[in-house]
């Protein structure tokens, strides 16, 4: 599983519990971190737009649960060359996380899998954690027993960051890479790119690259340069 589950020993740093900014998910937080370092809690299905926080969670319950000698796998089937023998293979760990669920809605044979994992996973009393950007009634389910069993998680709907949360967050992801974003710079961002948080994290990685490269402080004109 080791080609399939490239997270599974370096974690990325930045994605830890302790660094999610909750906004309004703090219950959802809560209850990731119970999940992720107490055996038997209940299983969690998280949904939510892009940039609300879903793979951070996951990933950080990952990581939280490692930390605490848990054996953990994260599996993100929108990106797997191949979700249904993936999810055959997986399985034996204490906690197991499954991000985009929605990506094989539809698909029969990758659905049966992850009901046979639900099914393995109850059976070894498991913790696990699902994610996806709608909730099970709202995703193309095929197969009605997924459908049921997803539906009989607890089930949290994670809201995005407010934007001044956003540029807060920004700012210190900047400033930990030695980058001072001001007022007029966030300004400019917010109003030329697309203010979701996994975009905007997204372009500070590029817009470091470029500064390391070009040795110039990050400025309007600057980023004018870079992205007009």
């Amino acid at each position: 599983m080791s080609a399939q589950l490239p997270l599974a020993l370096r974690w990325p740093a930045h994605q830890r519990l302790a660094g999610f900014r909750p906004g309004a998910n703090a219950l959802a937080l809560e209850l990731v971190r119970g999940a992720a370092t107490q055996p038997g809690t209940a299983w969690l299905y998280l949904s939510g737009p892009p940039g609300s926080g879903r793979t951070h969670l996951l990933v950080a319950a990952c990581a939280a649960a490692q930390a605490q000698g848990r054996s953990a796998q994260y599996l993100p089937l929108a990106s797997l060359p191949d979700a249904t023998a993936a999810l055959r293979g997986c399985g034996g760990s204490a906690l197991l996380a499954i991000d985009d669920v929605d990506a094989i809605a539809g698909v029969v044979d990758a659905e049966q899998a992850l009901f046979d994992l639900y099914n393995r996973c109850r059976s070894d009393q498991a913790s696990v954690l699902f994610a996806a950007g709608a909730a099970p009634a709202q995703l193309a389910l095929v197969l009605p027993d997924l459908a049921s069993r997803l539906a009989a998680c607890t089930q949290l709907v994670l809201r995005p960051l407010a934007e001044a949360e956003r540029r807060e967050l920004l700012r210190e992801r900047a400033h930990a890479r030695g980058i001072e974003l001001d007022a007029g710079v966030l300004d400019w961002l917010f109003t030329r790119s697309q203010r979701d948080l996994g975009s905007l994290l997204a372009l500070l990685e590029r817009i470091d690259q470029a500064s390391l490269a070009s040795q110039r402080r990050v400025t309007v004109p600057f980023l004018r340069s870079l992205l007009d």
